[in-house]
């Protein structure tokens, strides 16, 4: 029987488009908009001037923190400007703008990559720092810092995340089908960074493609086994990979090493492997770009800070009139009023979406069905904490774990009187965070 994990849940159309779509490489934008914060915690601080000459993978901007990571250049040219550009959110980020001429790397990035069976735990993670490598399955957080758990917390697992539930994405499915020994690879380079001695990848079962060959590879591996899992979203959220594979519950509030598990997305597990064995800095990733009117649904190799039009015209289209853009799937992507964002290292799709397909219904009263207590994956209450956070009762959306809220968007998608009810628990969020970062420095 396969495993999935045991609360809520929903079973979204899968539309995989482009799964059958090989990676191909994006022709070199002119130019590059590079944001400086691509990476949960603090933003990193330049470290070139306007007029300076960078290559492909060169430092430039040093993390401004722990919980930070360094930005490289993704192209060979001159720096034109510090400017802001949109994010995904909407919002303007500082970005180091970079006018491309050629495409020249770092000298130190290898061509062959190195034996790294002499590599320590420490060099491994120092490396991981190095090159900026982040969560790539669209948290974006740090992943040195995952790899070094707090004191009097031990991982004794490692668990790789393949599941891709996101309708439409197919990225990490192209990356485990052409990357899949570079993957293992990756897989032994964590390990051996949190001095583990167990893996599991978890991958849905409309890949059985990825799931055979992944599982050919690791037939001799008594270290790494390949999990089949049920079909259900939001399965590739952490916490409930976790619960899916070990049957453990990452408790209110708590990080997953609670469990004693360190998840990473099978992205970022190939990103290491390039970062430990081949010294090279996360500057391009894999982008699926997609949608039902497109007439070449593809997954691009894409430079960081490639504005996503020319993603969107390398996939077929001309001109976008009508229904949505977004960044990221249909469920926990935003959608965008501009094209020139350019992607970052937690960009993992494009999607166009017809008018008739991202037109919401007319919002009605609540009729207290409870549908949305049902599919809750954090066994929330939707329909409470919407009408609390549009009430501004902040109180009680903290005593009712608003900030446990994992943005799956399970609660809108299945409410049948069309109430945004993620758009209004991501308020009460957003203002409760407020509350409890100002009371924790209040007691410092």
């Amino acid at each position: 029987m396969l495993k999935t994990f045991k609360i809520g849940g929903i079973h979204p159309a899968g539309n995989k488009l482009s799964a059958g779509k090989p990676i191909e490489k994006l022709p070199l934008p002119k130019i590059v908009f590079i944001p400086i914060a691509q990476h949960i915690g603090a933003p990193a601080k330049p470290i070139v001037q306007i007029g300076d000459k960078v290559k492909a993978g060169q430092l430039i901007a040093q993390a401004g923190g722990f919980v930070s990571a360094n930005i490289h250049s993704s192209v060979s040219g001159t720096v034109k400007k510090f400017a802001p550009a949109p994010d995904s959110g909407g919002y303007p980020k500082q970005c180091i703008v970079i006018e491309r001429e050629g495409d020249e790397w770092e000298e130190s990035i290898l061509n062959k990559e190195e034996n790294g069976d002499a590599l320590d735990s420490k060099t491994i993670i120092d490396r991981i720092k190095q090159a900026g490598i982040v969560g790539m399955g669209g948290a974006t957080f740090p992943t040195h810092v995952k790899l070094m758990p707090p004191p009097g917390k031990k991982a004794e697992i490692l668990i790789i995340n393949g599941v891709e539930c996101e309708p439409y994405l197919t990225a990490d499915h192209r990356l485990m089908l052409e990357k899949g020994e570079e993957i293992i690879k990756g897989i032994h380079l964590l390990m051996k960074a949190l001095n583990v001695k167990k893996s599991c990848i978890g991958i849905e079962n409309n890949k059985q493609d990825a799931i055979k060959h992944l599982t050919e590879l690791t037939s001799g591996d008594p270290e790494v086994t390949v999990v089949p899992l049920k079909m259900k979203y939001p399965q590739g959220g952490e916490k409930q990979l976790i619960n899916a594979i070990t049957g453990r519950e990452v408790p209110s509030g708590a990080l997953p090493i609670e469990t004693g598990a360190v998840v990473s997305n099978v992205g970022t597990t190939f990103a290491v492997y390039e970062a430990v064995l081949k010294n090279k800095p996360l500057f391009e990733r894999v982008v699926t770009v997609t949608g039902k009117r497109l007439s070449k649904p593809s997954n691009f190799l894409v430079r960081i800070g490639t504005p996503i039009k020319e993603l969107i015209e390398a996939a077929g289209v001309s001109s976008i009139e009508g229904g949505k853009v977004i960044c990221g799937g249909p469920m926990m992507g935003r959608a965008v009023n501009s094209t020139d964002i350019p992607v970052s290292k937690g960009t993992s799709g494009v999607l166009l979406l017809p008018e008739e397909e991202s037109k919401r219904g007319q919002e009605q009263d609540c009729i207290r069905c409870g549908r949305c207590i049902t599919v809750c994956p954090m066994g929330l209450e939707p329909y409470l904490l919407a009408t609390v956070s549009l009430k501004k009762q902040w109180d009680v959306a903290e005593e009712h774990n608003v900030m446990d809220c994992i943005e799956c968007g399970s609660c809108s998608f299945t409410c049948p009187t069309n109430r945004p009810l993620l758009d209004y628990i991501r308020q009460g969020k957003k203002n409760v965070g407020g509350i409890l970062r100002a009371r924790k420095i209040k007691k410092q």
